[in-house]
């Protein structure tokens, strides 16, 4: 089992950068996919980006690709989402989730994820 806890969220201008770490408490951080996903208000959960257990692949959803960048860090057993570029659209509380395993990663799919962070607001003014 493993914990998952949000930080660095905030409110940011439209242009603006923030950067999202998602710590993990438990046995082997190392054998989880990891996930991010949004939700606005009155939408669904909505898909991010993931990273593989070993950090050697990386996946972005068409909204965030080219300003959005998705690492992790096994050793401090921690996630990270570098979001650059921010657009009001962005709004939205953000969320880390994870996944026991790397076979036939379901990635985009909230309901493959076996863990969940509390969520932390990213808020991007005009």
């Amino acid at each position: 089992q493993v914990q998952l806890v949000e930080s660095g969220g905030g409110l940011v201008q439209a242009g603006g950068s923030l950067r999202l770490s998602c710590a993990a408490s438990g046995r082997a951080f190392s054998w989880y996919f990891m996930g991010w996903f949004r939700q606005a208000p009155g939408k669904e959960r909505e898909f991010v980006g993931a990273i593989a257990s070993s950090g050697s692949s990386t996946y972005d959803a068409d909204s965030v690709k080219g300003r959005f960048t998705i690492s992790r860090d096994n050793a401090k057993n921690t996630v990270y989402l570098q979001m650059n570029s921010l657009k009001p659209e962005d709004t939205a509380v953000y969320y880390c989730a994870a996944h026991l395993g790397d076979y036939r990663p379901r990635f985009y799919d909230k309901e493959w994820y076996d863990y969940w962070g509390q969520g932390t607001q990213v808020t991007v003014s005009a």
